[in-house]
């Protein structure tokens, strides 16, 4: 039977990512002159170290870099990339276990198509970044959701997880620090969390990509690390964008066994061929460096943390609990939501973000684009006076609500 659709079932299926349209609506209303203080963006807002704008300026001149390169990415970049992984979480890896990609966005679709079958059940913890469930129905898959609120710290347990699992359960993903909460498992909790899933046979696509922005107590932990017989079902995906400012660069890469990252790469090799060469020159650079541009930013990040929790944990009807990796808090706003405010009564965070954006010229993601109605994200990855104007002209707009 032939379809009358003009767009297939499979791509009409699929939201537009919430946080970049958050973004390139603030944008928009900026450049018209409007005074539009964005909270929606996933990225430093720090330029890119100069070291590795060098290399890339360097590399745009050598010849080499203007053909085709291997599909799974620059040897020497997948050689360092094994040895970045070896310093920085402890595993172990050959370049071999490597595949970069178009940035760390590829490498959580790759990982899904590489290891999902139609009908296959990834589980979901939620809040969950945008992409997760888009990338896991493209692949066939079927997103499982588990949700953990703000009450139990947006930490989700094994007895959960084990509730949710069925015959058809395949694949766990797992992201610490989080995006969208900036929840951080600790050790222990990952061991469990690990060890349970190599107990009943399951993947694990664990996302890593904030491994360097931890605060407090808080520690990084990499699972196939902390449960070494995971390691052979472990995919890990990461890139360049969050610990370098190099969101623009569009570099991240894809760790896991053998065969797996083999056959991801023959999927690669259709879909896109190799990374832009100057980006991976300019990746090899970052990642052969040192971390001290992510330490300058993580020292700024923590202080703008403690700022933004403090000040959202003053508005009425608003709770954020602390986040401790990432940059963003995911206040819940249920306590504001079916109020009056200015002769409006939003009654879902996604009405309530568009208020904020109509009435205070601030821009926020609500809830609803990481799975849980009720909540905001805001990323404090911006200038310390915008975050304060932008925070304080949510409070005073949150302020005039009326039962």
């Amino acid at each position: 039977m032939t379809s009358n659709s003009r767009i297939s079932a499979r791509i009409a299926g699929i939201a537009e990512s919430a946080t970049l349209a958050v973004d390139a609506k603030a944008k928009a209303l900026q450049a018209a002159g409007r005074p539009v203080i964005g909270f929606g963006a996933g990225e430093p807002d720090f330029p890119t170290p100069d070291y590795i704008v060098e290399a890339a300026v360097v590399a745009c001149r050598d010849p080499r870099n203007h053909r085709y390169t291997p599909a799974a990415g620059l040897p020497e970049l997948r050689e360092a990339i094994s040895a970045k992984t070896t310093r920085d979480s402890g595993y172990t890896i050959g370049a071999g276990q490597v595949l970069v990609t178009n940035g760390g966005k590829q490498a959580v679709y790759a990982a899904f198509a590489t290891l999902l079958d139609p009908g296959d059940e990834t589980l979901l913890p939620a809040p969950y970044w945008t992409t997760y469930p888009e990338a896991i129905r493209l692949a066939g898959g079927v997103p499982v959701e588990v949700l953990a609120d703000d009450s139990q710290g947006y930490l989700v347990t094994v007895d959960q997880l084990e509730a949710a699992r069925t015959p058809r359960t395949k694949v766990l993903l797992f992201c610490s620090p989080s995006n969208p909460t900036g929840a951080v498992y600790t050790p222990e909790q990952v061991r469990e969390i690990g060890q349970w899933a190599a107990e009943h046979g399951l993947w694990v696509i664990t996302d890593e990509i904030y491994e360097h922005l931890v605060y407090g107590g808080a520690r990084f932990s990499s699972m196939p690390v902390e449960v070494p017989e995971l390691a052979d079902r472990c995919v890990i995906v990461n890139g360049v964008a969050k610990t370098y400012a190099m969101t623009g660069w569009r570099v991240g890469w894809l760790i896991g066994p053998a065969d797996v990252v083999k056959a991801a790469t023959n999927w690669q090799s259709h879909a896109t061929s190799n990374v832009a060469n100057v980006s991976q020159r300019a990746a090899l650079a970052a990642v052969s460096g040192d971390l001290s541009a992510v330490a300058r930013m993580r020292e700024a990040f923590d202080r703008r943390r403690l700022t933004m929790v403090r000040m959202l944990s003053e508005i009425a009807g608003v709770s954020c609990p602390e986040p401790f990796g990432a940059f963003y808090c995911y206040p819940s706003v249920v306590g504001v939501l079916g109020k009056e405010i200015r002769g409006q009564r939003p009654t879902s965070s996604a009405e309530l973000a568009g208020l904020i954006l109509a009435e205070a010229e601030v821009a926020v993601v609500p809830g609803e684009a990481f799975g849980t109605p009720g909540y905001l994200r805001l990323s404090y990855a911006l200038g310390d006076d915008d975050l304060v104007e932008g925070v304080s002209r949510i409070a005073k707009l949150l302020g005039e609500a009326t039962p």
